[in-house]
């Protein structure tokens, strides 16, 4: 989700007029350091530590030397940055450091906070002190947060003891030219062989991400008659590496679900629209979304939403009319609630159609010229206090 917002985010200031640099850390040597995101967008690679992927609390430790790259490109290309826009913790460390460096404003986004990835209580996911730590640095020192959402604006203040006052609630956004409803049949075919009632995850293959609930839900589901089947889209290379993957097969297995539940990987975007028309039911079982951007791509596409009533879920499904929420990690709750828009028809029409227009209201372009609302009075309030300091 947060690649997903900034590549767009990235490209609508390019179609606005307005350059932008998107600097990440280089996690392989081949790839080119700079790549054209956009006319007046590009993303540069930047070496810190191995380049190769590596666990994100790993690469803290090499914040110093990304900093002193960054800083460098600046220099060699004679750039002068306006702002600074971070986008999780370990950006707005990066950030934090700039906007001193540089005298120049720093707007951070978090995306998912660690507190409440730890108030979810899942201790594969359990988040680091020094995360904790950062982030309470970064929303105290940066001069904007950007909330997706009343909710995650409420945890800033109660769980980070945020400025109420310089935090926008900007929610994040969908392309509604490529996530648009289809033929539900042709994508089905497209997608290869398989009957029933299809289920989609798209999202990280994560603890957090409460697939093993659907998991049992699926199988309460079977169990009772119903021959739906789910398949799965995500995970990355870290998640494979840790294995999550493979004891959520193991887990299908026990289940008798073995030729219930496809793993098909992460997708392209054009192919994950086929997924999203092709589904009967898109489902989140998440512990914790601070947005839950997978569910306004889906119900872009027409597909009911079932979900969490978790975080940001609460305010980007509107529960009974674009979706249903049911109580997090509790399978019998889940098998029940997407059995019930399995078998009414109606119901299920009515969601996706109601999907369709939330999601029209949430298109990029709104998301863009909101954040560069936030730009403009931040540079304004900056150059305003630059000119009174040379007064002084």
């Amino acid at each position: 989700g947060m690649n997903v917002y900034v590549r767009e985010l990235g490209r609508e200031l390019s179609r606005m007029g307005v350059p932008a640099d998107v600097f990440t850390r280089s996690q392989n040597a081949s790839i080119p350091r700079v790549v054209a995101l956009a006319d007046r967008a590009r993303v540069i690679h930047v070496p810190a530590g191995p380049e190769a992927p590596m666990p994100r609390e790993s690469i803290h430790a090499h914040l110093e030397q990304f900093v002193a790259g960054v800083d460098a490109w600046r220099d060699t290309a004679g750039v002068d940055y306006d702002l600074v826009h971070g986008h999780y913790w370990l950006s707005g460390v990066v950030g934090l450091t700039l906007r001193e460096r540089w005298r120049v404003p720093l707007l951070q986004m978090f995306h998912r906070l660690g507190r409440l990835k730890n108030g979810a209580g899942l201790v594969p996911e359990h988040e680091p002190g020094l995360r904790i730590a950062e982030e309470h640095a970064i929303v105290a020192g940066a001069d904007r947060l950007v909330a997706a959402n009343i909710i995650e604006r409420g945890h800033l203040v109660a769980h980070y003891d945020a400025d109420p006052g310089k935090i926008a609630v900007i929610p994040c956004g969908v392309d509604t030219a490529l996530f648009a409803p289809g033929d539900a049949d042709a994508a089905r075919a497209a997608l290869g062989p398989g009957g029933g009632p299809l289920l989609l995850y798209v999202g990280r293959i994560a603890p957090i991400k409460g697939l093993e609930t659907l998991l049992d839900a699926l199988g309460c589901l079977r169990g009772e008659g119903h021959s739906a089947r789910l398949v799965v889209v995500g995970g990355d290379t870290d998640e494979r590496r840790d294995g999550h993957e493979v004891e959520l097969r193991r887990r299908a297995a026990r289940l008798g679900l073995g030729d219930a539940v496809t793993f098909v990987g992460a997708q392209p975007q054009e192919r994950l629209r086929q997924y999203y028309v092709a589904a009967d039911v898109t489902v989140l079982p998440s512990y914790y979304e601070s947005f839950g951007m997978v569910a306004l791509e889906a119900m872009a596409c027409g597909s009911a939403v079932v979900a969490s009533r978790v975080g940001g879920l609460q305010t980007t499904v509107r529960d009974g009319i674009t979706g249903l929420l049911v109580s997090e990690g509790d399978p019998c709750a889940l098998a029940a609630t997407i059995a019930r828009v399995l078998d009414d028809h109606a119901l299920r029409w009515r969601l996706g159609r109601e999907g369709v227009r939330w999601a029209a209201g949430h298109r990029w372009p709104c998301v863009a010229e909101a954040v560069c609302r936030e730009y403009a009075s931040l540079v304004d309030d900056a150059q305003e206090h630059l000119a009174v300091a040379r007064c002084v």
